[in-house]
């Protein structure tokens, strides 16, 4: 009889949690749509995690909003910044063979001082550094630089660079004798069998990969060049993804110690603006509720995505999307997953859509410039929408694109007095004068913008140009 109890209780058990996962995915196919909608994010796709097995996934809109051609389950979406999380999971395979050491200076493996010119700081930067995102780096050097710079002391604080992720690869590349995305393909792909995945270019994604879309849902780039980014190049499909998080969530491929390390605080992220959030070895890490949530999130401008997962109850969800406004319906698709309040997302600092955008590009394309502005300002001052720096960013540089240069001024201007104490709006104005040839305005720009962000090393190179220094 108590068998028989129990397992009727089991059965009871299994028949609930089985109705509760059913009516998440019916909520989401009803509810993702209209978030698309309202975010106009022309294509999607999601995978959802339960007890580490994929058990929901499903996809939504286009791959391209001009051609019309479906995302499918197939679809390719660019995982931008999630491409640094499996970076970091070769490199630990390459730690538990004794090929690497995570606290050994990389340059002593490389047998140089890589793109670093003049700085002994190159000396300390680790793989632990490159990982925690605490090695000194700048996210990107300036464009068609050969000299790659390091802002402070290794290990001194989190600052976000792809740049540190590239340099690892690098070594793993002299450590392995093999191009870093034929050994990820050989480490990291084939066995956890992710067969819709590179780090480069394929021909078979011609009808398959997702075009990028800009905040008004228009068609803007598609990357198909050769050669791979160990921090933002890897293509890959929503399941695949899924089946990696999978494998991190197991453990799977690595030595218990590295991978117990792997999901360890090592720095944290911000103790004012993001308390609680810190990053492991590759990953961010959230404590809540008595469970390790890890995370990322990839920007490639205008594609987004994101993912987050629980370590002990081992569920997680994963979505793609192809555009700019991707990032503006995570909380939404995180309370209807997995649920819980996620201070990662709030301290990545992307906004919901603004609606107001549209309204007000718009505004600018019928009535001019200055009207449209002096609408939405007596608009705002009466209790009406305010527009984020970002937004009115996008549509100044909406503007630029569109050769209306007066315009894109005047808005980079109002995103200025809006925002004074921010670097990059300053940085957009100092363009604007640059594109327009006032040099004396695009200088005092680009000063102030360096002021506000030293981090900024584009603008002290844009300032030596145009004093043609």
């Amino acid at each position: 009889m108590k068998k028989i109890l129990w397992l009727s209780a089991t059965l009871c058990l299994l028949s609930t949690t089985f109705l509760q996962a059913q009516h998440v995915t019916q909520r989401l196919e009803k509810d993702i749509p209209v978030l698309m909608k309202d975010a106009m994010i022309p294509g999607m796709s999601m995978a959802l995690i339960e007890n580490g097995k994929i058990t929901w996934h499903h996809h939504w809109g286009f791959q391209n909003a001009t051609t019309k051609i479906p995302v499918t389950d197939s679809t390719v979406f660019e995982a931008a910044s999630l491409t640094k999380v499996v970076t970091a999971y070769a490199v630990l395979k390459l730690a538990d063979q004794g090929k690497i050491n995570l606290d050994t200076p990389l340059n002593r493996y490389l047998g140089n001082s890589y793109d670093v010119k003049n700085d002994d700081r190159i000396n300390q930067i680790t793989a632990r550094h490159v990982l925690t995102h605490s090695a000194g780096f700048p996210n990107w050097r300036q464009e068609n630089s050969d000299t790659l710079p390091i802002l402070f002391t290794p290990g001194e604080k989190f600052s976000y660079s792809g740049e540190g992720f590239v340099y690892v690869s690098r070594v793993a590349e002299k450590l392995t004798g093999m191009k870093f995305e034929d050994y990820v393909k050989k480490v990291v792909f084939k066995p956890l069998h992710m067969n819709n995945s590179s780090f480069t270019w394929q021909p078979g994604f011609e009808r398959r990969q997702i075009h990028r879309h800009d905040w008004m849902g228009d068609v803007s780039f598609r990357f198909e060049g050769p050669g791979s980014n160990a921090a933002a190049s890897m293509r890959t499909t929503a399941t695949d993804y899924a089946r990696f998080i999978i494998a991190l969530m197991n453990g799977t491929g690595l030595k218990k110690e590295t991978w117990q390390e792997m999901f360890t605080p090592q720095i944290a992220v911000n103790k004012e603006s993001a308390p609680g959030v810190s990053w492991g070895l590759g990953v961010g890490l959230e404590p809540i509720d008595n469970d390790i949530y890890f995370w990322h999130w990839g920007d490639q401008g205008d594609s987004k995505c994101y993912f987050t997962a629980q370590l002990k109850k081992k569920n997680g969800v994963v979505y793609f999307t192809n555009s700019k406004n991707g990032l503006a319906i995570t909380s939404q698709v995180l309370a209807e997953t997995i649920g819980g309040k996620h201070p990662a997302v709030a301290w990545l600092e992307y906004p919901k859509f603004n609606p107001a955008g549209p309204k007000l590009l718009e505004a600018i394309k019928k009535q001019g410039v200055e009207p449209a502005l002096q609408n939405y300002r007596h608009q705002r001052e009466n209790g009406g929408v305010h527009i984020e720096e970002d937004m009115i960013n996008s549509i100044g540089y909406q503007l630029l694109r569109a050769k209306n240069i007066d315009a894109a001024i005047a808005v980079f201007k109002q995103n200025a007095d809006d925002f004074p104490k921010s670097g990059n709006v300053w940085d957009s104005l100092a363009e604007g004068y640059m594109i327009k040839g006032n040099k004396q305005l695009a200088i005092e720009y680009y000063e102030k913008s360096y002021e506000l962000d030293p981090s900024n090393v584009n603008a002290l190179v844009l300032i030596k140009k145009l004093k043609g220094e």
